[in-house]
């Protein structure tokens, strides 16, 4: 069955309709195309008054919609011979995050993202798109390799969090993802990031500490997600719609606070409904910022991501 928010009830109707008008032998070709035309014309109407003033909360169910555009639907779109570079070196290969050398536009580049599972068992080894500490340092064991053969690096953030399991725990979770930041800071090429779906907390910091940060129009990125700041502050997690609010965690939040560079725009409804048009988007996106990172007089990336991050946070009281 097809997974459809409460808010997209009324056009998955229209679509419905369409397609049942669409099959039946009943209508002739030109009066066929006269009903679809008109609903298709209502349908549109729908969603552009429903998507123009959605609520923060419904725009973390988009981010979180599962027919939305992973990892590597947009790896495997930049470039059909990505190679994937597999393992940490020190314990395995996590699943939840993904990476290898990619070519995007005749620019080589390192790519790494966070990679959820369609479907249980999928999930399950993807672990719902959360890292263990194996897979920050197999992360990191990348972006070292793009800086020793200078390529860019490019992370793409989808991740609830990080997994808060007892065995990842005891193998450094904490120290794995403060590793990230640190190294990441000093990095000697230039990196991007792009939120594409969810950014919870250090879990999408920890491959988020870039020269560019870039967020699509319906992804959320957050130090929690709006059910466990619920539980905390209302002692109530039915109430993450309210948390939600609060937050500011939706692009436009984030882009007025300074916390992100760029919003990249979707497709009418979200990248679910246009993968191919949300993946240009994104493409475009990243080649036009990795040209001017590239073409830039200064070289010291080290430097200005210390004096961007050190600009965030700030109060003045007057």
């Amino acid at each position: 069955m097809e997974f459809i928010l409460d808010f997209e009830k009324k056009i998955a109707e229209y679509e419905e309709e369409i397609e049942h008008i669409r099959n039946n032998p009943k209508y002739d070709q030109e009066d066929k195309e006269r009903l679809i035309k008109k609903l298709e014309e209502k349908s549109q109407k729908e969603m552009e008054k429903i998507f123009s003033s959605l609520t923060r909360w419904q725009k973390v169910q988009l981010a979180r919609h599962p027919k939305r555009p992973y990892s590597l639907d947009y790896i495997h779109h930049f470039d059909a011979d990505f190679l994937e570079l597999n393992g940490d070196r020190l314990f395995r290969n996590d699943r939840a995050v993904v990476g290898g050398l990619c070519t995007l536009r005749g620019i080589p580049i390192m790519i790494i993202g966070q990679q959820k599972g369609r479907g249980t068992k999928e999930n399950l080894l993807r672990n719902f798109g959360m890292s263990h500490p194996e897979g920050y340092r197999k992360a990191l064991r990348l972006m070292k390799v793009a800086e020793r053969f200078n390529r860019p690096i490019v992370t793409l953030i989808d991740t609830p969090g990080a997994y808060p399991g007892i065995g990842a725990e005891e193998r450094g979770q904490a120290e794995s993802i403060a590793r990230n930041l640190f190294e990441m800071v000093n990095l000697k090429v230039p990196t991007i990031a792009v939120v594409i779906g969810e950014g919870g907390s250090g879990g999408a910091l920890a491959l988020a500490v870039t020269d560019r940060g870039l967020m699509m129009e319906d992804a959320i990125y957050s130090v929690i997600s709006p059910e466990g700041c619920a539980s905390i502050l209302y002692r109530d997690s039915s109430l993450a719609d309210k948390a939600a609010e609060n937050l500011k965690m939706t692009s436009s939040d984030l882009k007025e606070l300074g916390i992100v560079d760029e919003i990249i725009k979707e497709p009418l409804g979200g990248a679910h409904r246009d993968p191919k048009a949300a993946a240009i988007a994104v493409e475009d996106a990243i080649v036009r910022n990795l040209q001017e990172l590239l073409s830039s007089t200064d070289s010291n990336f080290q430097e200005r991501r210390i004096e961007k991050y050190s600009k965030m946070g700030i109060f003045k009281i007057e």
